[in-house]
This record gives structure tokens, sequence and C-alpha cells, in this order.
């Protein structure tokens, strides 16, 4: 079979990695790839938002089944878009895929239906959320509606920071029209946790747990980016925490999602606050995570087509899907300077297996791949235990150069403090 795959980022490398492994695909293609993705499958330099050129080139191309990735592409309508050709998706329609597109539908959705998730207040008027702000207890949390590249979430310490988060996003637009209106919630504590889903709306079977690293330096400090580092499985979801959030958040939310009438079908990500209340949803993705999806997928044993081939017919329930009884550790190689301003143009330089190795920011020029983004490389290991998976993700990232590299040094090591052990 013919497989388009949509988006350019280290996720998409990942989930392409894991297609090839199925006998049934012969040829991969990917909507815009990008340097490191060129060495698993054909790229095609068309926008990933894009959305009629994407659904004509599927047809001209005979593409048999696509997977859309990204958020973007999703809330647009992309998967609506190929279907209406006959082609066959995994991933959520525009009016399922709003579940992450809007933050205020989806705090109204858990308010209807009884899932467990911070108070909150929407706004559209900024005097007003400063006028709820002066009522309200520090720290506080605020997030733009739509979409903001994982970017919109801001956790005020004072009241000043939280008028001015208020304003960045309302008045100064820094998240453009994503910031029209907000969410105002309680701050939440408790340890985070990553859990990904299959689900064709009947049935839902949640995959390796995992753990990310948002900040941008050690010890969890400097400003939020789309994630430095992940960890699978976290030793926070424990078995008894699985089947509390099996019955109260995800089989009502894919309930919940039918009665609206927005049956969701493709990938739902469910991120948690395990609080001293219980387990409660912090945000839902629509989409695969990133970077959750580079530990959470070279753990799948199952054929990953076989389950999005599933998930698309509605037959999920038929499927075994299966995970290898391991731990992964991915450590995010970026440029010096991100999530804000950096240099990009330099040569990446392999002296270890490229396999695991997931990229999410280069380029191919003359033969060489060179750093394009802030993001570059996601360096993934697999061992039998959390501390050799970290272990062997730092060993391989010590093998692999490029000018301005910059990565954590402390990814898993709050994993590893709650099993009791250290690196």
């Amino acid at each position: 079979m013919k497989v388009l795959v949509v988006g350019n980022g280290g996720r998409e490398h990942a989930i392409i990695q894991s297609l090839k492994k199925s006998k049934k695909i012969d040829e991969i293609i990917a909507i815009a790839g990008n340097g490191g993705i060129a060495a698993d499958a054909t790229t095609v330099n068309i926008n990933v938002k894009d959305i009629q050129k994407i659904a004509e080139y599927a047809v001209e191309n005979k593409i048999d089944f696509a997977v859309v990735a990204p958020d973007d592409p999703l809330v647009l309508g992309a998967v609506n878009a190929l279907e209406e050709k006959g082609i066959p998706c995994f991933g959520p329609t525009k009016e399922a895929a709003i579940i992450e597109g809007s933050k205020i539908f989806s705090k109204n959705l858990m308010k209807k239906y009884g899932i467990p998730t911070a108070n909150y207040e929407t706004f559209s008027d900024m005097q007003q959320a400063f006028s709820y702000l002066e009522t309200q207890d520090m720290p506080i949390v605020i997030k733009a509606d739509g979409l903001a590249l994982g970017k919109g979430v801001i956790i005020a310490e004072t009241l000043d920071d939280a008028k001015a988060a208020v304003k960045s996003m309302m008045e100064d637009k820094v998240f453009g029209a994503s910031g029209a209106n907000v969410v105002i919630e309680e701050f939440l504590t408790g340890p985070e946790v990553s859990v990904l889903s299959f689900t064709d709306g009947k049935t839902l079977v949640p995959m390796v747990s995992s753990m990310d690293h948002k900040r941008a330096l050690d010890g969890d400090k400097g400003l939020n980016t789309g994630g430095m580092g992940t960890v699978a499985p976290n030793p926070y979801y424990t078995d008894s925490v699985a089947k509390e959030c099996m019955e109260k958040i995800f089989i009502p939310t894919m309930d919940a999602m039918n009665k609206e009438g927005r049956t969701f079908k493709g990938c739902l990500y469910f991120g948690l606050m395990l609080t001293p209340k219980g387990p409660k949803v912090i945000e839902y993705n629509c989409r695969f995570g990133d970077p959750e999806t580079q530990v959470v997928l070279p753990l799948l044993k199952s054929d990953l087509f076989e389950i999005m081939l599933a998930v698309s017919e509605e037959r999920l329930s038929e499927v075994k899907v299966e995970f290898f009884n391991k731990s992964a550790c991915c450590v995010i190689m970026a440029s010096k300077g991100y999530p804000e301003s950096y240099e990009k143009g330099y040569e990446i330089t392999f002296n270890t297996s490229r396999k695991n190795v997931f990229v999410a920011g280069a380029k191919l020029e003359d033969g060489k791949l060179l750093t394009n983004g802030g993001r570059v490389l996601g360096v993934t290991a697999i061992a039998k235990n959390l501390k050799k998976a970290i272990g062997k993700a730092y060993k391989k990232v010590s093998k692999i150069s490029f000018i301005n590299a910059y990565s954590r040094s402390d990814i898993g090591e709050r994993a590893l403090k709650a099993y009791g052990e250290k690196r």
C-alpha cells in the first residue's frame, strides 16, 4: 500500500520509522517531511496547512491511506478533505479535532460531562479577566484558547505576571487569533503524566504512559518549550491510577465526544495531573504528542499500520495492541538559544547508528544534513530499565554533533527519583 504521512517534525519521523516495519506498506510519502525524514520516505514540498493541495496530491498519486499527524492540518479539516476524496485516514475530523483546537470547548466539555479538571473561567474581554484575577489565589494558569505550538500556557506566580500574560495574549496578540479568548484556571499540583491512546470512537486503548520535560533548562528552569525530552513509562502512572483514569477520564471523554456528534477517531492525547484529589485533565491533544511519540512508538510491539487501519475502519477491538516491557528515553538536541532566537545551517555529524534518532529540524543540502530549527533531533534509546535507557540515550547524544548543540543533562532524573534511584 501507498501511505501518505502529513507532517514535518520528529513526531512524524517516529511515526514513519514505525510504519516502515509493516509488511503491508510498499511506499511512504511525507508532506512536507524534512531532511532526516527523507532517508525513510519520499518527501514532497507542500505546506502542511494547504489542505486542498494535499487532498489533490493524494488523489493524483493514488494514495491508499493517509496519516495526518500535526494539530494545524487536523483542526483545519485535512481528514475531512481527504475522506471526501475517498482516501481513508488516521486522524480526527475537524469537528473532533476541536478538542485541542479550542481550550474553551474542551473545558466546557469536561464541565458538562463531569470529567475531572481544574476549576476555570473563560474570557473574551481583557478588563473582565483582570477583575477576575484580582479575586484569585496565585499561582494561576493562563491559556490561549486556540493552537499556539504548545506554548500557549503561562503559569503566573504573581497578580502582575498574570495580568501581563493576559495582556500579551489578548492585546499584544503574541499567539495571533489564538489568544483572542483566554482560559484562566486554578493551578494544580502533583506529578504530570502524558497518555496517548488509540480510539475509533467505540474502543479506547491507552498506550504506554510518558513523562515530558517542558522547560528549556536543567532542573525544570527556563522558558517553556515544545518539549526537551521524554521517558516512558511514567513511574507515577501505576495500575490503580490507570484504572481510575480509564473509568473517570478516558472512556467518559470518548463517550462525551460521541454524544456531542463529534466522534473522535485517531490518537487522543491526555495530559494529566495526578493531584492529591485524584487524576485531573490538564489538556487534550487531538494527535500524537511531540516528543512523547519518540518514546512511545519505539516500545510498540504490534504493527502500527494494522492499528491505524483498524481505527479508520472502526474495528479497533479486533486488533491486539501490545508494547514491549521495556523503558525508553528521548533526549532532545536543540539549537542553543531555543525557544527564543538561534542560528541554523550547521552540519550534523553522526558517529552512531541513526536508528531511533528522530529528525525534527534539519534540511538536506548537497548531501549534508544541516540544522534548520530550534529542536533539531530526538535521540531515543530503549533498555530493560529506565536507568539503562537514560544512559544509552546520553551516550548516543555524545556521538552526535553540530555547532551550538544544546540538550538538557537531566532528562529522566525526576522519574528515577520516583523509583528511588539516581543516574
